[in-house]
């Protein structure tokens, strides 16, 4: 792997824009349970009962998603970035970072110091909470605390509009600006780095195709195979973490940085 992860910081150093995808892999890394792993929420619950069509329709399907909602908060909340956010995060310091295209609500690649500007967020994120109609955004931890006062579906206060966290729902629309400026950043990049992806929930797995396909190298680094791993220039099965922190250490010592790791 020390061959490979030279080669890799090699292309950081030498590319003018970096694109970084990240996927479920870094959550999990984090203590994020997988929710569609055996005993997750989803074992629980029945996916097809939270469509945004039955949010819209029903206050009883809105209660219930609430229920379900909170139970996968409070994981979230207590995550802390690990040292793939970490690494991300010093490679925009450095400045070798365009922007980091995630799948993951969480959060965590802001909390690990990346900027708002530099991250695009397919499918939002649970971090915040928005109003349906007038599009007011409110602190998850705001509504959470009126859902523990008995809110069991909350309303906004501004408008009386229903309020939903800022994830994106099965049925609902992906969200057209962050869509267009991650498929543009795919297509304008030199280097796309594939880390905890499997690369099978679309359009978003469609990206480094894109990518590739416009000229660009692609890095995958990922537990286990991914459907393009054919594709890519150059694939790491390893956890993300420890692989990410390895990784820059030779990004540092190839642009001549000698100190401390900050990770």
């Amino acid at each position: 792997m020390e061959e490979q992860l030279k080669q890799i910081a090699q292309w950081i150093i030498t590319s003018k824009r970096v694109v970084v995808f990240s996927g479920a892999g870094l959550s999990t890394e984090s203590g994020i349970p997988d929710f569609r792993s055996p005993g997750g929420v989803w074992d629980k619950y029945n996916p097809e009962d939270f469509y945004f069509q039955n949010f819209i329709a029903s206050e009883a399907s809105r209660e219930k998603y609430w229920q379900m909602a909170t139970e996968m908060w409070e994981p979230i909340k207590a995550a802390q970035p690990n040292q793939a956010h970490l690494t991300i995060s010093e490679l925009e310091k450095l400045g070798k970072l365009d922007c980091v295209i995630t799948q993951n609500i969480d959060g965590l690649h802001l909390k690990a110091g990346n900027s708002e500007e530099k991250i695009l967020q397919l499918h939002g994120t649970a971090i915040f909470v928005s109003c349906l109609s007038c599009k007011k955004r409110y602190d998850r931890d705001e509504i959470q605390e009126r859902i523990k006062k008995g809110q069991m579906a909350p309303r906004c206060e501004v408008c009386g509009g229903l309020l939903k966290p800022a994830t994106i729902s099965f049925g609902q629309t992906m969200p057209e600006k962050e869509t267009q400026a991650a498929y543009h950043r795919s297509s304008t990049c030199d280097l796309f780095i594939v880390i905890g992806s499997s690369l099978v929930v679309q359009p978003a797995a469609s990206m480094p195709l894109v990518a590739k396909r416009n000229g660009a190298k692609l890095v995958i680094i990922n537990r286990d195979p991914t459907p393009y791993d054919d594709t890519a220039d150059l694939v790491i099965h390893a956890q993300a973490g420890p692989t990410m922190a390895s990784l820059l250490e030779y990004v540092k010592k190839g642009i001549g940085i000698d100190h401390e790791p900050t990770i």
